[in-house]
């Protein structure tokens, strides 16, 4: 009688643990990244009257004759079905398609979440909502747009040294167009004009001014001067300390190849040169430079101006750029109708490269499928500023919930190696501008919920049911 009663006790304590979680659920139905959680019960102790026995040459065998006493809580399982994704576009929201944890660090510890709601702080750390830092990989210092992966540290996009990228030096420009003999402007002092921006070693802006004319001492020549260059205040830098003229680089011919090879010499021809309207090719000139590859040199006038337009990122002292490469092969010398020249200079070379650019401001961070972050800047610099790493356990049941939607490792999750791993690498994705939400359904738990009410209620029937029966057993004394 007795036992009856200490089983209904345990099967209500055990419905209350049930709905206990069922109740967490729920208050957790539009939490970001939540997993639900389900009980599972099981029979618990049993007390045994009569053990069981074997056949015998004179009897038949006997089960165990045993009485249960309740039910208990096997375990508590967490779910980690993915939750629905909502769309937030912040660029700093990041949702895993996968099993994988984000890595974040909270007092020199590291835990894991599924929650993908970052932001950034003032130092322009990338952090989570509780202020704790996201782990990841930094770029390789020898290699920029390398990741380094070693043990994981806290990421900072936005940091001071994030916030800008680097000017450029303009190195290649090309001309295109025709050249018509008959245009009257060659004729004339002022000729025919044609301009392109350039950019020196600071971000600073340039005009040049290039200027083509019959040339007086060549019958059949027309000549290209450098009539101008200015800055961005429209003043001419020979009042500002700089000389510039026409360099090009000296070929010999190998006998070896039948070749024309460059030497490394720099060969000055001044601030103009001549070519043959005729042939196009450059008066004065072997036919190694007929393509009419040329250098626009600019150079202080003295020792306390900066050598602003030699190009310093190389690291080789040989290899860094001391002029702009001036590229004519484009040109054509054809008669057309109308009769007019429409030569056009190009900032960079004919490949898109070379063209130099300002200091640039960060604009946007874009994050892509693998997590890695890429500045983008106003002056067109895309850069990469690190990758975002996640952890992967065998068991991620296993990890223990310590609030804040945080879990640490556990022996049963499997443990950590402080490294994480390139999603990549494990088949999964990131997804940016949009958060995991819970995956509570709704409509299994208010299930779950009646079922454990009908149980709780059963279990109370028992207690006083036997209550009942022992009333009866005490009531024989009257």
């Amino acid at each position: 009688m007795m036992r009856s009663l200490y089983s209904g006790v345990a099967g209500l304590k055990t419905h209350q643990t049930k709905m206990d979680v069922i109740g967490n659920n729920i208050s957790n139905v539009n939490t970001v990244g939540f997993k639900s959680s389900q009980v599972l019960f099981k029979d618990v102790l049993y007390q045994t009257t009569q053990s069981s026995t074997g056949a015998t040459s004179t009897s038949g065998g006997t089960n165990a004759k045993q009485i249960g006493l309740g039910t208990g809580v096997a375990t508590v399982s967490v779910s980690q079905t993915s939750g629905s994704a909502q769309s937030t576009n912040n660029p700093y929201d990041l949702m895993i398609n996968g099993s994988s944890f984000f890595i974040v660090n909270r007092g020199g510890s590291n835990y894991f979440t599924k929650v993908g709601a970052f932001k950034t702080d003032d130092a322009g750390n990338l952090v989570t909502g509780n202020g704790d830092l996201v782990m990841g990989w930094q770029v390789d210092p020898d290699n920029p747009t390398q990741i380094k992966r070693d043990s994981v540290s806290a990421l900072r996009p936005e940091q001071e040294s994030n916030q800008t990228a680097a000017p450029e030096m303009t190195s290649k420009t090309y001309m295109h167009g025709n050249i018509a003999s008959v245009d009257e402007r060659l004729q004339t002092a002022e000729g025919v004009v044609t301009t392109v921006p350039i950019y020196d070693n600071l971000g600073y802006s340039y005009t040049v001014k290039f200027k083509i004319t019959q040339d007086p001492n060549a019958e059949n020549g027309y000549r290209l001067d450098i009539d101008s260059i200015k800055d961005s205040n429209n003043i001419n830098i020979l009042e500002n300390g700089y000389n510039y003229k026409f360099v090009r680089k000296e070929k010999t011919l190998n006998n070896g190849t039948g070749n024309y090879e460059e030497t490394g010499n720099v060969i000055d021809t001044d601030n103009y040169f001549t070519f043959d309207k005729d042939t196009g090719n450059f008066v004065g000139f072997n036919t190694a430079y007929d393509q009419g590859l040329f250098g626009l040199e600019i150079t202080p006038a003295s020792a306390d101006k900066g050598d602003v337009f030699r190009d310093m990122s190389a690291q080789n002292e040989t290899e860094k750029i001391k002029f702009i490469e001036v590229d004519l092969s484009n040109l054509t010398m054809y008669s057309t109708k109308g009769g007019e020249c429409n030569v056009q200079t190009v900032r960079g070379g004919v490949d898109m490269t070379g063209q130099g650019r300002r200091v640039g401001s960060l604009t946007d961070v874009s994050i892509d499928t693998q997590g890695k972050m890429f500045g983008v800047y106003d002056n067109g610099v895309t850069k990469l500023l690190g990758q975002i790493a996640v952890a992967k356990f065998v068991n991620p049941a296993g990890l223990e919930a310590v609030g804040d939607s945080l879990y640490r490792e556990t022996q049963a999750s499997g443990t950590f190696d402080g490294i994480g791993t390139d999603i990549g690498n494990t088949g999964e994705t990131m997804t940016q501008g949009v958060i995991e939400m819970s995956n509570v359904d709704l409509s299994q738990e208010f299930t779950e919920m009646i079922v454990t009410q009908r149980g709780f209620q059963a279990n109370s029937r028992i207690i006083t049911v036997s209550d009942t029966l022992i009333e009866e057993l005490v009531n024989l004394k009257r």
